[in-house]
């Protein structure tokens, strides 16, 4: 199953440097759209988020059946989230986001949402992190400015 990356989870990753584990988490399933390349590109020129590899995200590009849904989600959302959710709800494939909005209409159109507490998650249950490292990221994430609901991974434990 694809899975699409939107800005805010790439960027939460970026932040601490630490794509290679979005990546090892994701492995070859996961892909972005180029609206969101181009948000993370703009988040590097304007230096909000280092300069980082992402080109081992595949890029799948808004398809003209996916048009209207796209159009119609952009008057909610970024073009990243509208990008990424017109793919996924045509593609059957999940969406990761941390975005509220895009949360709540991923989950009207029956799309599968996830996002970076969930990745890292993951990354515990999987044994890549320890419990202690996830959350020494995700406070370094929430230090970077990301909204965290929770301050420990052990509560999705």
């Amino acid at each position: 199953m694809i899975l699409l990356v939107d800005n805010t989870v790439l960027s939460n990753f970026a932040l601490v440097e630490r794509l290679d584990l979005l990546q090892l988490a994701l492995g070859e399933s996961a892909a972005t759209t180029p609206q969101v390349m181009a948000e993370f590109r703009a988040g590097v020129e304007l230096g909000r988020l280092p300069t980082l590899e992402i080109e081992w995200l595949s890029t799948l590009h808004v398809e003209a059946e996916e048009e209207a849904v796209y159009r119609r989600l952009l008057r909610h959302l970024n073009a990243g989230e509208a990008a990424c959710l017109a793919v996924a709800s045509r593609r059957s494939a999940r969406v990761l986001t941390d975005d509220r909005d895009a949360r709540k209409l991923a989950r009207q159109a029956g799309v599968g949402v996830s996002g970076t507490l969930g990745v890292l998650a993951q990354l515990t249950r999987g044994n890549q992190l320890t419990l202690d490292e996830a959350d020494d990221l995700l406070t370094r994430m929430i230090q970077g400015g990301y909204r965290s609901p929770i301050d420990s991974i052990k509560a999705l434990l």
